[in-house]
């Protein structure tokens, strides 16, 4: 039987370095081998949020940075890991970002699995700290060391292309012409591969600070 995958117009997804992580409810419940690793894709956070954008390319390469500076060389532990979001969901593209976060650390929100015997919960491992927004903040903690870390990602550093004020509104509102779409479409990915590949290039467009004190909100 062929198994049909998913066709990507931009080769360079696959130059994204993948995000490995243990997880320890997989093996119990026979998901896995023990030890064997989930391996989540920059395309996995496209398939979950349908398109790849700014906003789904930062929340997977912050969490990655954020992953790196918590466990260093050691393989993250999905579903050990908390993380506060500086705001409300509704708030800057912070809704979407979680999504992407959920997915890829196991921390969930209210709608998160409860555990097994006191154990493997994800639920309300993910939050929103409403009432403390900050731009574009996130801070994520280990929850066996207390370790944490704050990444805040301003893609704003980015240079901006004069032609996208333009041309982003023929094309939803779908009236551009194919070079035109083209050509939005070149300007679009190539904002994303460089938050993903060409990070280094850009200085403040992903700062990576530990934090001491810091305290996850009771629920």
């Amino acid at each position: 039987m062929v198994i049909e995958k998913t066709k990507w117009r931009q080769d360079f997804f696959d130059e994204v370095e993948t995000i490995r992580l243990n997880d320890p409810l997989s093996y119990v419940l026979g998901s896995q081998y023990e030890g064997e690793p989930f391996v989540f894709e920059y395309a996995d956070a496209v398939k979950l949020a349908g398109h790849s954008c700014p906003a789904v390319s930062g929340a997977y390469k912050l969490t990655a940075l954020a992953l790196k500076a918590l466990y260093g060389d050691e393989l993250p532990v999905r579903g050990e890991i908390r993380v506060l979001i500086k705001g409300e969901p509704s708030q800057l593209a912070y809704g979407p970002q979680a999504q992407v976060i959920m997915l890829i650390t196991g921390a969930s929100g209210v709608t998160g699995f409860h555990g097994l015997g006191g154990r493997y919960s994800r639920f309300n491992k993910l939050r929103f700290d409403e009432k403390d927004f900050q731009f574009s903040t996130f801070i994520f903690e280990r929850e066996d060391t207390k370790k944490a870390v704050k990444v805040v990602y301003n893609p704003g550093v980015l240079p901006q292309d004069p032609a996208m004020s333009d041309l982003s509104p023929r094309v939803i509102q779908g009236v551009a012409t194919v070079k035109e779409k083209e050509q939005f479409i070149a300007l679009w990915q190539g904002k994303v591969r460089k938050i993903l590949l060409e990070d280094k290039k850009y200085p403040g467009l992903f700062t990576v600070e530990e934090i001491t004190g810091f305290k996850f909100p009771a629920e």
